[in-house]
């Protein structure tokens, strides 16, 4: 809870996100309307973070009036490949709040270098269904670094997250709920074990989520048992990204958009194509008691009706990612001692 209000605290990275911005949305409509719900919104630059709070603001005013004064905002600048400004983000929550609710662990992170226009064109002929739910089409750079030295996804989408979760595991105990948000492209073969900051990866994106699976079966039971935490594993199927727009014109955004409707009324479970859609599996993991064994996805019928469904895990490795990861955390215990800044300066 706040240190200013009783209340629950819900903490969105990547609050900026399609996928961000939704679980928001749907937070506020799914928790108690006669609970106190602050939202700490997560971005890299203060102008980013007051565009969201602005954007969650007026849509509680539309949709939500009955609750305008039952939410509060507040905001974090952090940066998941810059170390100390993890933990600054740490030492800001710890001054401000005695207790987090949610956490939703939203990041997603690429290094990417554009489209193979061939590539795609091969893909999308040959089997358009698969084309748009497993591409490989995208480039993605190889052997990017964070200023950190770390493999700059690595850190981005997995180790900076698990170490802001190290960070703060005090004020989620008791109660709190984490969620970690994975992808339909978290396969198995995305990880070389000895490559595992997959510095050396062209599949740098995929391999991260591969890994968020495997940290999530490494240390759930041992959250829930020794903290009281309940932690969860989604992926929100796949939807409309603002990240990727970049390389995308008019025409081929719109032509995207035709093929995952017709990939969706073809049969495929997880073209959601919706934010909306893409944050029901997040959401419902944080509010209820869904299972913690299986990945949760968000999936919708051709018709866009939103459900659930559950997918078995080959967890094999996790033990020794999650050795991999503590000894990391160790390391940069001793790197941060004595570093701590505040997230609110701009």
């Amino acid at each position: 809870m706040s240190l200013i209000k009783e209340g629950q605290v819900a903490v969105i990275t990547g609050t900026s996100s399609n996928l961000g911005l939704n679980i928001a949305y749907r937070l506020v409509e799914q928790t108690d309307p006669k609970t106190n719900l602050t939202l700490v919104v997560t971005s890299r630059t203060l102008p980013k973070v007051k565009d969201i709070i602005t954007t969650i603001k007026d849509y509680v005013v539309e949709h939500f009036p009955e609750r305008v004064s039952k939410i509060e905002f507040d905001y974090l600048l952090v940066d998941f490949v810059d170390m100390v400004s993890i933990l600054s983000a740490y030492y800001e929550l710890n001054k401000r709040y005695r207790h987090i609710d949610y956490l939703f662990v939203n990041a997603a992170q690429g290094v990417y270098g554009g489209i193979d226009w061939i590539g795609a064109t091969k893909e999308i002929l040959t089997d358009p269904i698969e084309g748009v739910t497993h591409p490989t089409y995208k480039i993605q750079k190889v052997g990017v670094k964070s200023s950190d030295g770390m493999g700059l996804v690595f850190q981005a989408n997995v180790f900076g997250p698990y170490y802001f979760i190290h960070r703060i595991k005090h004020l989620l105990q008791n109660g709190g709920r984490i969620v970690w948000i994975s992808s339909i492209m978290s396969k198995p073969k995305y990880l070389s074990f000895n490559d595992l900051q997959l510095i050396k990866s062209p599949e740098s994106y995929e391999g991260s989520k591969r890994l968020v699976d495997l940290l999530h079966f490494g240390t759930y039971k041992t959250l829930a048992k020794d903290y009281n935490i309940q932690q969860s594993l989604v992926h929100p199927g796949i939807f409309t990204s603002f990240s990727f727009f970049q390389y995308l014109n008019f025409f081929t955004y719109y032509s995207m958009l035709v093929l995952f409707y017709i990939a969706r009324w073809s049969g495929s479970p997880y073209h959601n194509i919706s934010g909306y859609i893409a944050a029901n599996a997040p959401v419902k993991c944080a509010v209820g008691k869904e299972k913690q064994d299986v990945k949760v996805e968000s999936c919708s019928t051709r018709y866009g009706q939103e459900y659930i469904r559950y997918q078995e895990i080959d967890s094999t490795g996790s033990e020794d990612v999650v050795a991999y990861l503590d000894k990391l955390v160790q390391e940069w215990d001793v790197k941060l001692k004595d570093q701590i800044t505040s997230t609110r300066l701009p």
